[in-house]
């Protein structure tokens, strides 16, 4: 069992990271296998909307000089999904964006690569609209056939400075409560 992570923050070590960080940690220790991406301030190209990755149906994008086709592989190996963004303007960064523009469409020309896998969104706020991120990232779950994630409250957690999320104490527990539901819903589906 394994959970792959993406932070699309292009601050590696803020407070996108840290809540993705918070929630791995509760999943390693149900024995789970994590591993986490850096997305953000990388040169991730948006989709062209070419339509290769059904004419060529190979579980890849035709673009190659990024690493979208690389993370499609650990997409489809993983048993759940996490991706985390700062919210921008209420929605996601544009570099999460394109990159699941295009892994997502990839999974839905290959026949739904990413159907009952595990989702869940996260996002980072300075004050508001993180709840707008995080369903950003969720409708690409949705129309996957992915099961959504969630946790005793919103994925989300307020800071503007790196770390400063440390300081919400909710939003923290929230980050430990969704890695713990994560690995719950990643055992019963191993049960079937």
């Amino acid at each position: 069992m394994n959970v792959i992570a993406f932070n699309g923050s292009p601050n590696r070590d803020g407070n996108t990271y840290r809540l993705i960080r918070h929630t791995l940690d509760a999943i390693e220790k149900e024995g789970i296998t994590t591993e986490l991406v850096q997305i953000g301030g990388t040169n991730v190209r948006p989709c062209t909307a070419c339509g290769k990755c059904f004419e060529n149906a190979d579980r890849q994008c035709i673009q190659d000089n990024d690493m979208v086709n690389e993370c499609i592989t650990k997409m489809v190996k993983a048993d759940a999904i996490i991706i985390g963004t700062p919210t921008y303007f209420s929605g996601v960064t544009p570099e999460i964006k394109a990159f699941m523009d295009r892994a997502f469409f990839v999974a839905k020309a290959n026949g739904d690569l990413f159907r009952q896998k595990v989702g869940a969104g996260i996002a980072a706020e300075r004050r508001s609209g993180a709840v707008c991120a995080v369903d950003c990232i969720n409708h690409y779950f949705g129309i996957s056939g992915m099961f959504s994630a969630g946790s005793r409250y919103w994925n989300n957690a307020k800071g503007l400075q790196p770390g400063d999320v440390e300081s919400d104490e909710e939003g923290i527990d929230t980050m430990k409560q969704l890695g713990e539901n994560i690995a719950w819903f990643i055992r019963q589906i191993h049960q079937k």
